[in-house]
């Protein structure tokens, strides 16, 4: 790549991780290149592979993400991102709807958390919180399930607002919700299950996991709707 690429596309200050909106298809290529070798590799990868893959020098890898931990974080950011949130505004919102919201979160967090890329980098983590090597588990924590909770906590605040939703404690009602849904499909792809759920497999895993959800922290209609 050409220094006359890199300048054009470079839109991250040295060191700053930019959300997936932000990135260019070039950045794009990278980020898939970094998983493409975690997957086929898994800690033998080096930027040196990962510029090979994606015909870059380090020194676009430098000026586009500052260092390696600034690439393994956006990979991670980037990987996360392909879970579709659910933007549900409480002006307007109806039972109906509020539920599919949440089922249709669940159906695209399944699929990601399903993949052999998102294994691939959880199984990297791991390795590098025993072995004392990198931030990777840490990075994987904060981008991963922890950002997670976080955009999940608007989307529950919005659901008890339009009073579909009732509980005392937000935190306790996201952990709960995360057990439903995740099960233990992702234990299960770390401990090398290959067969990936079929997507009817996956949707009704979805449904029965907001449906157990909503017994538990469901309200008004959604409420009536469950035992009716």
């Amino acid at each position: 790549m050409s220094t006359h690429e890199v300048t054009q596309q470079q839109v991250l200050e040295p060191g700053q991780v930019a959300r997936d909106s932000d990135l260019t298809p070039r950045q794009h290529e990278v980020l898939a290149a970094v998983l493409d070798l975690m997957v086929e590799e898994g800690d033998g990868f080096s930027l040196a592979k990962v510029c090979r893959r994606a015909s870059c020098s380090k020194e676009t890898l430098y000026n586009w993400f500052g260092d390696r931990d600034g690439l393994l974080t956006a990979t991670v950011q980037w990987q996360a991102a392909k879970v579709k949130m659910p933007e549900p505004d409480a002006a307007g919102m109806t039972a109906v709807r509020f539920r599919e919201a949440l089922a249709a979160f669940a159906v695209s967090w399944l699929e990601v958390i399903t993949s052999d890329v998102s294994a691939a980098l959880n199984r990297l983590a791991i390795c590098h919180v025993a072995s004392g090597n990198g931030r990777l588990g840490e990075i994987v924590r904060e981008n991963g399930p922890l950002a997670m909770r976080r955009r999940l906590r608007s989307i529950f605040e919005t659901g008890r607002t339009a009073g579909f939703l009732a509980y005392e404690n937000c935190e306790a009602a996201i952990r709960s919700f995360f057990g439903l849904v995740v099960a233990d499909w992702q234990i299960r792809k770390l401990l090398g299950e290959t067969a990936r759920p079929s997507a009817g497999g996956i949707r009704q895993t979805a449904e029965r996991a907001v449906g157990e959800f909503l017994l538990l922290y469901g309200a008004g209609e959604l409420e009536v709707n469950q035992h009716g």
